[in-house]
């Protein structure tokens, strides 16, 4: 059976996820304080998702000036997160989707294909979640270049 895609202006589903640090973030919780920048990467320490991570790190003062917090989630463990944020000494908060349900909700773990060999993998994508719970912005198969300065461009419409 075919999932139904996520659509702007519908709910976000909510999920639970741990942290770097193990703690419990839970994206209702944001709900009538941020807006949520919810960003889904393949792998930490990988170039792409390194200098994705590092733009958003870079840009997170901006990020906080329109009330938005960064979520990135891969399915990378809570140590390999905490490697990645110190090596690059990035500013947000990385989240371990170990059973890829989250993923999955999002409709982000699809088929890929890389040098001919078909795998399934995280396709990267953003969702820009307003204070209200509802996907205000959606960005599916993200170019990294100048992704971060899209995201912003996204907050303030």
């Amino acid at each position: 059976m075919a999932k139904k895609e996520l659509q702007e202006g519908a709910a976000a589903p909510d999920f639970t996820l741990p942290d770097q640090d193990g703690n419990k973030v839970k994206l209702s919780s944001f709900k009538g304080k941020k807006n949520v920048v919810l960003y889904f990467y393949p792998k930490d320490m990988t170039p792409g998702c390194t200098t994705e991570a590092c733009d958003f790190s870079g840009d997170a003062a901006k990020f906080s000036k329109k009330d938005a917090v960064i979520l990135g989630v891969s399915f990378d463990d809570a140590a390999s997160h905490q490697k990645f944020i110190a090596k690059h000494k990035l500013k947000l908060t990385l989240l371990s989707d170990s059973d890829k349900k989250v993923a999955d909700k999002y409709g982000v773990y699809q088929e890929k294909s890389l040098y001919g060999r078909k795998f399934m993998g995280i396709v990267r994508s953003t969702f820009v979640i307003d204070n209200q719970g509802k996907l205000k912005k959606i960005f599916p198969k993200v170019k990294v270049a100048g992704h971060s300065d899209e995201v912003l461009k996204a907050l303030s419409e």
